[in-house]
């Protein structure tokens, strides 16, 4: 069998793989994205306890690397707390995934939020607006044009932070590249393995820039 031949063998559990990085990207992600918001409303509140707890989350997950979260909550969770015990991969995946995606949104929202003027802030207050009308109303919905460029570059990251999962045996693209590997002896799996990789990154990374441009503030 040439070369060629066993590339295209290697094509459908390579794809298989990309199904399941993209998806944990893509929900892990969305999740990260509705938790940062209470997370950066939180670190900005004015109420202490809630400050410190929302800025502690967030000093935490960006503090310690992903790798170790994930060993943490897939391994050594149910060690310290077996009823805590979590089977689904899948599961474990996104739960480390979205709990470090919502620490860096909450920094990316609560930049987009306090670059808004504050004239705008007294205006709503002026109108009889309070501070929940305010942000629901006039603060967030401009603020999402802002948030675009980093978090698709938060997405970006995700996406290629997504082998990590390789570790937890998750088949993955890096995982089904590393069992094609070990079954064939054959290292030129890793041509057509990076290769997706550029592909799917090329395809969000198009998608956001058309986001970017249709949509973004800074044009």
């Amino acid at each position: 069998m040439s070369d060629l031949e066993k590339m295209i063998t290697w094509i459908p559990p390579l794809l298989t793989g990309a199904r399941v990085t993209i998806l944990l990207t893509l929900t892990a992600v969305s999740a990260g994205l509705v938790g940062s918001l209470f997370l950066a409303l939180g670190k900005m509140s004015k109420f202490r306890a809630l400050n410190g707890i929302c800025t502690g989350y967030i000093f935490f997950f960006r503090g310690t690397p992903l790798l170790m979260q994930l060993y943490f909550i897939y391994y050594a969770l149910p060690m310290i707390a077996p009823a805590l015990t979590i089977n689904d991969r899948f599961t474990a995946a996104f739960i480390a995934f979205a709990l470090n995606s919502a620490a860096y949104c909450a920094e990316i929202i609560r930049a987009a939020i306090q670059s808004i003027d504050k004239g705008q802030f007294e205006a709503s207050r002026a109108l009889g607006m309070n501070y929940a009308q305010t942000m629901r109303q006039v603060i967030i919905p401009q603020s999402i044009r802002r948030l675009i460029p980093p978090v698709g570059n938060e997405f970006i990251m995700v996406l290629k932070d997504a082998s990590l999962v390789s570790i937890i045996a998750l088949v993955d693209i890096t995982k089904a590249t590393r069992n094609i590997e070990g079954s064939t002896r054959s290292a030129l799996v890793y041509i057509p393995a990076m290769f997706l990789y550029l592909v799917i990154t090329a395809v969000f990374t198009f998608v956001f820039n058309r986001l970017e441009k249709k949509y973004s503030v800074y044009e």
